[in-house]
């Protein structure tokens, strides 16, 4: 299991060369692709996630450590499409119409594809009538709207009432600088997540999933 836990050190080191060898070697050597996302790039994001929620570490780290969790899950993706391993479910998101900023957006993507969700990006100044039909394609469990913008986070009532008219049950969460938790409620928002970690621990939750730290 040392194997694994330098994978997940790895990760939380922000090292991407060493979870891209790291995780090659545990192929290699027999580990399951299950094995090596769950105790070793998902435990090492799960550390991440909890030091950025105590204020240890910032922005600049986790990018950096999705990063080097991106360099292993290119080794794990094409065994997951082969054997045909059903992801924990699957999420559309999305920056939404009249705003450009992807930063966050890109963040929370990256971690809830290091979480085992299938990640449907639409990118950035994308309006309703587009989440919609991107639900209707994909079916996702989870839609997540993003905004940085007081201007454009009122975009999301809209946005998250074009996806309930055609999927009742799709849960629809919202993040972004000026959401805050009354503002999801106010609007029927079924998440928040007031940084990306946060946000994945929601979505982990509203699927029926525990997170891997608290």
């Amino acid at each position: 299991m040392e194997d694994l836990a330098a994978i997940a050190r790895a990760v939380i080191d922000g090292d991407a060369d060493a979870v891209d060898r790291r995780v090659s070697r545990a192929l290699e050597e027999g580990f399951a692709a299950e094995v090596v996302l769950d105790q070793g790039l998902t435990t090492g994001m799960a550390e991440v996630g909890r030091r950025f929620r105590a204020n240890e570490i910032f922005v600049p780290e986790v990018l950096v450590a999705a990063r080097a969790m991106k360099a292993g899950l290119a080794h794990l993706e094409p065994i997951f499409a082969e054997t045909g391993t059903p992801p924990v479910a699957t999420c559309v998101i999305g920056t939404v119409r009249g705003d450009v900023h992807d930063i966050g957006k890109n963040l929370v993507s990256m971690m809830l594809r290091g979480a085992g969700f299938t990640v449907v990006d639409l990118g950035v100044n994308v309006p309703a009538p587009a989440f919609a039909a991107a639900v209707v394609e994909h079916e996702p469990e989870i839609v997540g709207l993003s905004a940085l913008l007081t201007t454009t986070m009122i975009q999301m009532r809209p946005t998250l009432q074009a996806v309930k008219e055609v999927a009742p049950a799709t849960r629809v969460m919202v993040g972004g600088a000026p959401v805050t938790a009354a503002f999801a409620e106010e609007i029927g928002a079924d998440g928040y997540g007031a940084n990306a970690a946060e946000a994945v621990d929601r979505a982990l939750r509203l699927v029926g999933r525990s997170p891997s730290a608290d």
